[in-house]
C-alpha cells in the first residue's frame, strides 16, 4: 500500500551522466524503514541530476520536488554565506569583535567581550549547551531578542579555542547581518540569496509556521504524527525550501552562483587546521563536505562529494537518535559513487525493539513480585534490610524525572526539556514510565503485605489474651 504513495517528480538535466537507480533506492529505503515522505536533490558540477519527491506527508498528500519543507540546521551555510557577502563588500571582518556590530552582545562572562564573527561561524566563540541551555529557557521571538537574552549566558572555555556546536552562534550572526545590511535578516535572504541563485521558493521564519504540515516521531515501529515544538529557529534552522531550490543551492557551493565570490565559497569549506568545522559545512574525507539538520518533526542533509555530486535530502521524521535524511543521504553517495546500499533500519526503530522487550519483562517481573508479595514480606525481620532492599525500585522514577539530563550526555550536551524529549525518543520515556508503574505496584503490594503481615500476629496475640481472660472468669 505504501508503494502507491511513492510519487516522484523529476527535472530531467540536459548533456548530464543518466544516474544510477536513485528511485529504486528511494522508494526501497521508504517501504524498508516506514519513513512516510521525502524530498531529494542530486546535482553534478552545474547540472541537474534528479530533483524528486517521494511519499507522503501527515495529510496523505504526495511530497514533490516542489513541496516546501523544513531544512533545519542546512540553514547554517546560508546564514554563513550571507556573512561573507558583507564581508567581500568591506561592511564588516570576519575577526573583529561581536561587540563592534552588536553593542548590546554583553554576556554574563567578560571573556564575551573576545569573540569575533568568525567565532561563531565554525562554533569557537565558548558559548556552548552545557554553559548556557536555551532550549530549556522561554523562547526568544526575533533575533534581536535572542541576543538581548545571552546576558545571562557564560561560556563553557575560552572563545577561539574549542568546538560547541551552539545555535545561539548562528542567531547572533543572523542579526550582524540585520544590524550591518540594515534590513531584517528574512528580506536579505530573500534578496541577496535566494532570489540571485533563483531559490524562489525558500524562506525562513523565526518560529515554525502553523501551517507546515505536522511530521513524525517513531514509536516501536509506528509513525506518529506530530506538530513541530514551540521554539525560535531564526538565524540557526529557520530556512523552508524545496528540493528544486536546494539543488540550486548545491550547484552554488561550486562558485557561488554569482551572488558569492568563489574564494569566499573556499573560505566557508575549509575548516581551521585541527578541525574538521569551517563556516556552516563540516568536513570530512578530502574533498567531502557535509551538514545535517533536525526538527522535532523534520530532519535534512547535504552532501558535497569529490566526484562532483551534490546531494540533498528531506525527510518527515524528526530529530531521534540517527536522522532519516543523513542516512538516505550517505546511501545515495554511497550509490552515486559506485557502491549498493543496502537499507537500514534507523538506530532507534531497533532501541525501540529492545524497550518493546524490556517492557515486557518488567510487567512479567512485576505480576511475579505481586504473587508473592506475602511470601516476600514473610522473610523480612529488619525494617533497614527492608527499605534497602525497595531502595533499588525507586530508580525508574528517578531516571525518569531526571531524564533531560540524563540525555544530554547521549547528545552531546544538548539539553532540552520533557516535552523535547517525548518528540525524540518517545519509546525511551514509555519504558521508563512503565518501570516506574510497575515498580510502584510491587513497592505498594509488598509494604502493604509487610503490614498486614506485622498487624496478624498482634490480632492472634489479642483474640488469645481475651479468649484466656474470658475462661478465667467463667472459672472463678
Amino acid at each position: 500500500m505504501l508503494a502507491a504513495l511513492l510519487l516522484g517528480t523529476a527535472t530531467p538535466a540536459a548533456a548530464a551522466a543518466p544516474a544510477p537507480d536513485v528511485d529504486g533506492y528511494v522508494r526501497a529505503y521508504l517501504d524498508h524503514t516506514g519513513l512516510p515522505g521525502a524530498a531529494v536533490a542530486i546535482t553534478h558540477g552545474a547540472d541537474v541530476v534528479r530533483v524528486a519527491g517521494y511519499g507522503h506527508d501527515a495529510a496523505g498528500t504526495p511530497i514533490t520536488a516542489s513541496t516546501r519543507l523544513p531544512i533545519a540546521s542546512l540553514s547554517k551555510s546560508m546564514t554563513a554565506f550571507a556573512v561573507l557577502q558583507l564581508a567581500e563588500a568591506g561592511r564588516l571582518g570576519l575577526d573583529e569583535p561581536v561587540t563592534r556590530y552588536l553593542p548590546e552582545f554583553r554576556l554574563a562572562d567578560p571573556r564575551g567581550a573576545r569573540i569575533t564573527v568568525r567565532m561563531l561561524l565554525d562554533q569557537t566563540s565558548g558559548m556552548a549547551d552545557s554553559a548556557f541551555p536555551d532550549l530549556k529557557l522561554p523562547q526568544p521571538h526575533s533575533l534581536a531578542e535572542a541576543v538581548a537574552r545571552l546576558r545571562d549566558a557564560r561560556l563553557a572555555g575560552e572563545p577561539g579555542t574549542k568546538f560547541h556546536y551552539h545555535n545561539p552562534n548562528y542567531e547572533a550572526a543572523a542579526r550582524i547581518v540585520e544590524v550591518v545590511a540594515g534590513q531584517p535578516f528574512a528580506e536579505y535572504l530573500r534578496t541577496r540569496l535566494f532570489t540571485p541563485l533563483g531559490m524562489t521558493s525558500s524562506t525562513t521564519v523565526d518560529e515554525p509556521p502553523a501551517d507546515l504540515s505536522p511530521g513524525y516521531v517513531r514509536a516501536f515501529g509506528f509513525e506518529v504524527p506530530v506538530p513541530e515544538a514551540d521554539w525560535f529557529t531564526g538565524g540557526s534552522h529557520g530556512v523552508q525550501s524545496t528540493a528544486e531550490d536546494l539543488a540550486r543551492w548545491l550547484i552554488a557551493q561550486r562558485d557561488g552562483g554569482g551572488a558569492l565570490s568563489p574564494s569566499s565559497v573556499a573560505l566557508a569549506h575549509t575548516p581551521a587546521p585541527g578541525r574538521d568545522y569551517a563556516l556552516g559545512w563540516r568536513a570530512g574525507s578530502p574533498g567531502r563536505l557535509s551538514h545535517t539538520g533536525e526538527w522535532f518533526s523534520h530532519t535534512a542533509a547535504q552532501l558535497l562529494l569529490p566526484g562532483g555530486y551534490g546531494v540533498a535530502v528531506l525527510a518527515n521524521t524528526g530529530l531521534a537518535l540517527d536522522n532519516d535524511a543523513e542516512t538516505l543521504a550517505r546511501g545515495l553517495a554511497t550509490l552515486l559513487e559506485g557502491g549498493s546500499p543496502e537499507p537500514a533500519l534507523p538506530a532507534g526503530v531497533v532501541a525501540d525493539r529492545v524497550l518493546a522487550g524490556l517492557i515486557l519483562l518488567s510487567v512479567l517481573l512485576a505480576a511475579l513480585g505481586v504473587v508473592h508479595a506475602r511470601r516476600w514480606a514473610a522473610r523480612r525481620t529488619s525494617p533497614w534490610r527492608t527499605g534497602l532492599r525497595l531502595l533499588p525500585y525507586l530508580l525508574p522514577g528517578l531516571a525518569l524525572v531526571l531524564l533531560p539530563e540524563l540525555m544530554s550526555f547521549v547528545f552531546a550536551g544538548r539539553q532540552g526539556t520533557f516535552g523535547q524529549i517525548l518528540h525524540v525518543w518517545p519509546g525511551l520515556v514509555i519504558w521508563l514510565g512503565s518501570m516506574t508503574l510497575c515498580a510502584l505496584v510491587v513497592v505498594v503490594t509488598r509494604v502493604s503485605a509487610l503490614v498486614s503481615g506485622r498487624q496478624r500476629p498482634r490480632r492472634e496475640e489479642s483474640v488469645e489474651t481475651t479468649g484466656v481472660v474470658a475462661w478465667g472468669s467463667e472459672s472463678g
